[in-house]
Parts: C-alpha cells; structure tokens; sequence
C-alpha cells in the first residue's frame, strides 16, 4: 500500500498542509499512522477522504458537516456533485481517486464525459496533464505503486491512439516534416504521443519514433527522411546535467533543424540558450508555435 507525507497530500489536494492539521485535530476527518521515529504519514484510504472532502468544501459545504459523513456518503455526495460539472479542478481529484482504487469504469466514466462535453483537446490539456503532472513527482520519489502508473497511462494512451488513428494522413508533399522520439531510458511516451496528435492535426508529417531511441538511430532516421523539425520530451531518464549535456548534443548534431523540448526534467533542469532548442512549456505554447509554421 503506497504511504504520503502531509506535503504529498497538500500538492495532490490542495489542501494546505497547515488546514489538515487543523481539520483532524478539530474534527478528526483522518487520523495518521505514524512511523517508529513519530513521523505522520497517510495511506491510499485517507488521500481519497481527503480528495473527497477537499471537493465539497469548494462547493461550499462547511467541514463541520462534512467531517460527520462516512466514506461512501463523501463519495455518493461527490460524483452527485460532480456528474454535470465541467471542473477541470473536481475531475481530476476524482481521476486521482480512481487511479487509488484500480476502477477501470469510474476512470473512464470521468474522462469520457469530459471529453463529451469539452472536447478532447481540452480534456487532456485541462485535466489529463494537469493529472499527470500532479502525481508524476510522486511516481519518482516511490509514494505511488508504478502499478497505478502503468493503469492509467494504459487508459489514456487507448483514447489517444483512436484519436490520433482518426485523423487523416497528409498527402501534400511539401508539409514539413516532424521527428518525434524519446531519449534512451525514457519510456514517458504519453506527453509525446498527444504532441504527436496536435502535429497531425495541423496536416504536416509526422515520423514517430517511440520511446527509448539511441542518438544514433535518431541521426540516421534524420538522414534518410531530413525532417524539418525535432521533437523530444525528457521525464525521468536522465539527471539535471546530462539533460543539459544530451540538448547540447542535440543541437549540434541537428544544427540546421529547429528542435523542440519539453517534459518535466525540461521544466526542472534544462538552463541553455541555444539557438536551435525551442522549449515548450504546455500544449497550449505549442499549438500557438505550430500556427506561425
């Protein structure tokens, strides 16, 4: 069973850490465990409490009367709450708490209607990458099971690969062509994938690579098809100076194309300036970027 600490629990939340202390001592809404050296630490059952409580109290539901609910009354109360509502904010708790319980239907049930009534551009760049990026640090520091990692990036990638197969491949011969791949070790294909989706829509060609392509492999692809454009996303394969150093690389290796990044070891460690690096920084940086090209 995954265990968080009080930090854990306000980023995934929003909660500040200050206001749960507070609310058990006052109201009791979750009682900690703690280690042998008295370290508070929660456990999958107190994060869906938690995300459940979080979500009624933004609608205004004093935590005086939602402290007397139980478990399955907070639950009910909150798909009730939730079920005609387009908050990205109260989607993406309850996606968090469907990646906790392994429950196939509700995440799909969440994401489906989403879609339905925002569509799927904005479904995944107002819930999905806010989603993703709000449990990926805790993928990396062990308070997740990978197992909840592989369950929904196996769910979303099925309803990106039908969007992506739905559209149309270009048969203009001079679109500009697009190269996407991920570094070797780095197997965060989600982000790359929709990157992938919004380049295909625009009608210009794209190769994509996969995950975990050695540099070699990517400068002969480069060679045959001479692409117009890089495209990589860098999560968790590589530390903060080797992401510096293996950009570089790229840029010198690939110096007569314009090279876009991103991903969370992009956002965290990359600190150069070169002139041939593009750092995109969300979807929506990007759809702009593609518009001018």
């Amino acid at each position: 069973m995954a265990s968080y600490s009080i930090k854990e629990l306000e980023n995934l939340s929003g909660v500040k850490a200050h206001t749960i202390r507070i609310w058990e001592k006052r109201y009791s809404i979750i009682k900690p465990a703690r280690t042998d050296t008295n370290i508070r630490y929660y456990c999958d059952n107190d994060l869906k409490r938690l995300l459940n409580i979080a979500t009624l109290n933004r609608y205004g539901i004093r935590i005086s009367i939602i402290s007397k609910l139980s478990d399955s009354d907070l639950a009910e109360k909150v798909m009730n709450l939730s079920s005609d509502s387009s908050s990205a904010e109260s989607n993406i708790e309850n996606l968090i708490i469907a990646m906790v319980e392994m429950d196939e239907f509700k995440f799909d049930r969440i994401l489906s209607r989403y879609i339905m009534h925002e569509g799927f551009e904005n479904a995944v760049i107002n819930i999905i990458f806010p989603f993703f990026e709000k449990i990926g640090l805790l993928w990396q520091t062990g308070s997740i099971n990978p197992v909840h990692e592989h369950f929904v990036s196996n769910l979303f990638r099925q309803k990106l690969m039908v969007a992506i197969d739905n559209i149309m491949i270009t048969d203009n011969v001079g679109a500009k062509k697009f190269l996407l791949f991920l570094p070797e070790g780095e197997y965060h294909e989600l982000a790359l994938l929709f990157y992938n989706y919004l380049i295909k829509k625009t009608g210009k060609l794209v190769y994509y690579l996969g995950s975990s392509v050695p540099l070699n492999d990517i400068l002969e692809t480069s060679k045959m098809i001479k692409p117009d454009f890089l495209f990589t996303s860098i999560t968790s394969s590589l530390n903060k100076d080797r992401v510096n150093d293996y950009i570089d690389s790229l840029s010198k290796i690939f110096k007569s194309q314009k090279i876009f990044v991103t991903g969370l070891q992009i956002k965290e460690s990359f600190k150069s300036v070169l002139p041939n690096i593009v750092k995109v920084s969300s979807p929506l940086d990007f759809v702009q970027i593609l518009k001018s090209h």
